[in-house]
């Protein structure tokens, strides 16, 4: 996996056009080449989208800036949320391998034989695998089995 793709955005000192030139990919370095021009020694542009960018003036490079370095981290990390997301996923807690059932306690369950299909109360019929078009029924307390064109013989 691209280590680039891992890590999340550097909003540090070295602000948008530093992080995206870190790269060897040809879209972040032309990203990273037109918000260099843009701010042309000026510091980073405020976030794009928030009270500082919209303070800005309209004719302002760091405007362009923002919204190239946004859609950059866009493209590369997926939008904010998603991001949060995937760092909670891979920083959770998980079960440890030791306590996983082995191969040959998994092996055994795979052995034993399959819970035969039953018809519950209050619950439609129950296709039956192995048999198309048969359900079965829980007709007065007993499980019977029907085909799809015999239903009107259970109630």
């Amino acid at each position: 996996m691209n280590n680039q793709q891992t890590t999340p955005p550097n909003r540090g000192a070295s602000g948008v056009a530093g992080h995206m030139a870190k790269s060897t990919d040809p879209m972040a370095l032309w990203a990273s080449n037109a918000v260099t021009q843009l701010l042309d020694g000026q510091d980073n542009p405020p976030k794009y989208g928030s009270t500082a960018w919209r303070r800005l003036p309209g004719d302002d490079p760091r405007r362009a800036a923002a919204i190239i370095g946004a859609a950059e981290l866009w493209r590369r990390f997926g939008d904010e949320q998603e991001l949060m997301s995937w760092f909670r996923d891979v920083s959770r807690q998980r079960e440890p391998l030791a306590s996983r059932r082995t191969l040959a306690e998994l092996d055994a369950f795979a052995r034993q034989p399959a819970t035969p299909v039953q018809a519950a109360p209050g619950w439609p019929p129950v296709r039956i695998p192995g048999q198309p078009g048969w359900h079965r029924h829980l007709v007065d307390g007993q499980q019977i089995d029907f085909p799809d064109n015999a239903r009107e013989n259970c109630a």
